[in-house]
């Protein structure tokens, strides 16, 4: 452990961090709730070096990648939204329609109201790119479904319906994409991580798991994951 490795700006709270990510150049992405600089970024020995997102995020930051090409992925629940950024913060690209939630019965409050699968996004939970490029988006607290998108932000397919069977969902929470592919989802409130193909297939699950709520893989393919 490292005690008190963030030097923040004199005032500055890092508040409720909701995800953490590193680039290439290990930079360190901190990503927040509840303060009025919701990314964070510092060098690899915690000095920091700017922020971005002031104004443009809700309370409800939520998961944060780096793709392969050095952008970053936002997903926040509040709005509805998976957003792309430049490293600086620029928008590049936004996924779903800024605080119009997709129709699934979702009361907002019990995820066990969701009554019925639908399209991009109820709060949207965490992002996953493929070898391919694909971007796998894990749909979330108010939906029950995974939807992968093509690197320019195309809808390829959704897949998954409410409920603990094979291909069901009950609050997927955090996603990850294999070397070779695959597709593992961390379905929190079933102890379980669902694995797909590619396309959508069910393959198998990890069941040794107690509410995992998110998964990435190393250079060396082992997946690390975290619970709750």
């Amino acid at each position: 452990m490292v005690n008190d490795w963030a030097r923040l700006p004199d005032g500055w709270p890092l508040g409720d961090v909701a995800g953490v990510a590193v680039d290439h150049h290990d930079n360190v992405y901190v990503f927040s709730r509840g303060t009025e600089h919701p990314m964070m970024v510092f060098d690899r020995d915690g000095n920091f070096l700017r922020s971005w997102g002031e104004g443009d995020f809700t309370y409800r930051t939520h998961g944060i990648t780096v793709a392969p090409n050095g952008t970053i992925f936002c997903t926040d629940d509040g709005n509805h939204t998976v957003r792309k950024f430049t490293p600086g913060g620029k928008l590049l690209m936004t996924l779903g329609t800024l605080d119009t939630p997709a129709d699934t019965g979702y009361d907002g409050k019990d995820y066990m109201t969701i009554a019925r699968p639908s399209g991009p996004f109820n709060r949207p939970t965490n992002l996953a790119v493929a070898p391919s490029g694909d971007l796998y988006i894990s749909d979330g607290y108010g939906n029950c479904r995974v939807h992968q998108f093509s690197p320019r932000g195309e809808l390829r397919r959704s897949w998954g319906v409410p409920g603990t069977g094979p291909g069901q969902f009950y609050l997927p929470h955090g996603i990850g994409a294999a070397a070779d592919g695959r597709v593992f989802v961390c379905d929190r409130e079933s102890d379980r991580i669902q694995i797909f193909s590619p396309d959508g297939e069910y393959l198998d699950e990890w069941t040794d798991t107690q509410r995992p709520t998110h998964i990435v893989f190393d250079a060396q393919g082992r997946a690390c994951v975290s619970e709750l």
